[in-house]
């Protein structure tokens, strides 16, 4: 049953990481006003604020199903890790605790000012909350994917 929520978690986190990586560049890295018809310049033409409530249920149902499976990983994988001698793994693990719950913070304002229309004046802030998100998310799905691939090579 853990793995099957470990998986599910997973693919939510992969979901997640697209969406934020996606309205990210497409803030941070806005479209020329030229047509562009290559690649980067399609990825960078999409409409960022359409990510925003998706983001927010992502992140949500992901951090979610990641506290349904934490216990289990504290009871059986973390005392194996440490004994591994890999402390700074789990040091990044608990940072990644710590940063996502920042991140579940930043979610409120994050929402509201991706809000539609949407309001010039805070441009600025939609890109350094969406930065800061993606930089959250990127760092949760590395370090919990550092993790996965321990835990498969202890089990």
């Amino acid at each position: 049953m853990i793995t099957t929520l470990l998986i599910i978690h997973g693919l939510l986190a992969v979901a997640l990481l697209g969406a934020i990586t996606h309205q990210t560049l497409a803030v941070c890295w806005p479209r020329r006003k030229a047509p562009e018809d290559h690649f980067s310049g399609r990825f960078r033409a999409v409409n960022a604020a359409a990510y925003s409530n998706a983001i927010v249920v992502l992140y949500v149902a992901t951090m979610v199903l990641g506290a349904v499976i934490y216990p289990e990983f504290r009871v059986s994988i973390r005392s194996v890790v440490e004994e591994l001698g890999q402390r700074a793994v789990m040091g990044a693990f608990e940072a990644k605790e710590h940063f996502v719950v920042v991140g579940m913070a930043m979610l409120a304002p994050y929402w509201y000012f991706w809000r539609t229309p949407l309001a010039e004046q805070y441009a600025g802030a939609r890109k350094w909350l969406t930065a800061l998100l993606a930089i959250i998310v990127w760092w949760g799905f590395l370090v919990g994917h550092i993790i996965n691939n321990i835990r498969g090579y202890v089990a």
